[in-house]
């Protein structure tokens, strides 16, 4: 019989298993037989690579905007920031330090508006941007896809010369040794004898390679943690790297994420999203969020702005 589960993650931060029908691939698009045919959980294997990096982005709503159209009616919109930036792990030392620190500001409105956003006394300021869909949630969605892009073009560009863990799927698919890390599960992509290999991974294995039809990238599953009190999936998380590195190649990155990522997996007492997510990025996330600047200043910032264009 089903057991129930109360999950560990702070609930502000989402689930780990979240489902969404809308991303599940079509029907027999998944290809798990790349590696090998022959499913069982695969230990990991730590190759000695000297530096991984860890790229994410952190973003959050400044305000919400009305713009007051007589005609049309209210417009939405927000002022929003993101940063993105990489923590470089020197395993020869060992030591952590955060680089390639960058932060954007941006007003987006709905509904394709033409309007520019007075300028911020803020550094970075904020440029101003647009989006055809009328729904209200749809420049909370461009703000994200910012983010996501800028992350992309920060893996890629280190990507060419360390090996990159990106937090979250990956947005360029460049033949680049870089993996992407998705902590949450939102599809079950496999059939349920393959699901079974994933919930009989030990700490430190991982399932054989798949792929998904139409998603231009290799899979695996890989367990950080064996969790206390936890269900069969708790502690897994999903890697995935481009399907236009060589299958050999993939498998060495496979290996190197299961014997590597449980070791800086974080801790329940330490971070509500443990084990999933890895204290190289928790790390990188608070500096990120310091230098996006106090969520109050921006706010008086963004309201003078305002207000000067209104008496001018």
């Amino acid at each position: 019989m089903a057991r129930i589960y109360v999950e560990g993650w702070s609930p502000d931060y989402g689930a780990p298993l979240a489902p969404d029908e809308t991303l599940a691939p079509a029907e027999g698009s998944v290809d798990d037989t790349v590696e090998t045919t022959t499913w069982r959980p695969l230990d990991g294997h730590d190759d000695g690579v000297d530096s991984v990096v860890f790229v994410d982005g952190v973003r959050r709503i400044d305000a919400h905007l009305t713009l007051d159209d007589p005609q049309v009616g209210p417009v939405s919109g927000l002022c929003g920031t993101f940063a993105v930036g990489a923590a470089v792990w020197d395993r020869t030392v060992p030591r952590t330090e955060v680089a390639a620190e960058r932060v954007e500001r941006w007003a987006i409105l709905s509904g394709g508006r033409d309007e520019i956003f007075p300028p911020v006394d803020l550094e970075p300021g904020y440029a101003t941007m647009t989006t055809t869909d009328p729904d209200p949630s749809a420049p909370l969605r461009a703000l994200h896809s910012a983010m996501r892009s800028a992350e992309g073009n920060l893996a890629t560009a280190m990507a060419s010369d360390t090996f990159v863990i990106a937090d979250g799927p990956l947005n360029e698919l460049g033949p680049r040794p870089a993996v992407g890390y998705i902590k949450s599960h939102r599809v079950r992509y496999l059939s349920p004898e393959r699901n079974a290999v994933v919930a009989a991974l030990a700490r430190g294995q991982r399932t054989p390679l798949f792929t998904i039809g139409g998603y231009a990238r290799y899979s695996w599953y890989v367990r950080l943690a064996v969790v206390a009190q936890g269900h069969s999936w708790s502690g897994i998380v999903r890697c995935e790297a481009p399907n236009s590195l060589p299958t050999d190649q993939v498998v060495t990155l496979a290996d190197r994420t299961a014997a590597m990522l449980p070791v800086v997996a974080s801790e329940p007492h330490v971070d509500p999203r443990a084990p999933q997510n890895l204290v190289p990025i928790a790390g990188l996330e608070r500096a990120l969020r310091h230098r996006m600047g106090d969520p109050g200043l921006v706010v008086r910032r963004l309201r003078e702005a305002v207000a000067e264009r209104k008496a001018s």
